[in-house]
């Protein structure tokens, strides 16, 4: 996806446009919310420049990149009146099927790299069934 990562660290908020190749992009948000996804950019900008977010606050364990998506994710939710995730349900619920996604798929392309053999397209009329 083009686009810019929001990621906190030390150092505070950067806004990164490239660098992030490798990442696991995680949808949020269902497509049919437009209003919220035209808006989405704006609140994370302004989230962004809270003081919370400065770098002093930076704390490995506690005050981190993922405190800084979990609370924007939770600040979202309360707008559209819906209770916060916590740490565990966040990761449960968001990360953990994408993640399990991204290992089934490095596994294959493992064992696909230490083989030898090609992949045939399937002819229209095995396609449509």
């Amino acid at each position: 996806f083009p686009g810019v990562v929001y990621n906190y660290d030390q150092q505070g908020v950067h806004r990164d446009a490239g660098g992030w190749e490798e990442c696991i992009c995680v949808p949020l948000v269902h497509p049919d919310v437009s209003e919220l996804l035209q808006r989405w950019d704006e609140l994370l900008e302004e989230f962004s420049l809270e003081e919370a977010w400065l770098p002093h606050r930076y704390e490995e364990q506690r005050h981190n990149c993922y405190t800084f998506a979990l609370a924007f994710v939770n600040r979202v939710r309360r707008g559209r009146g819906r209770e916060p995730l916590s740490k565990a349900r966040f990761t449960e619920s968001f990360l953990l099927p994408h993640t399990r996604q991204a290992a089934r798929y490095l596994s294959l392309q493992r064992e696909l790299a230490h083989r030898d053999f090609y992949i045939v397209p399937l002819a229209e009329e095995e396609r449509d069934s």
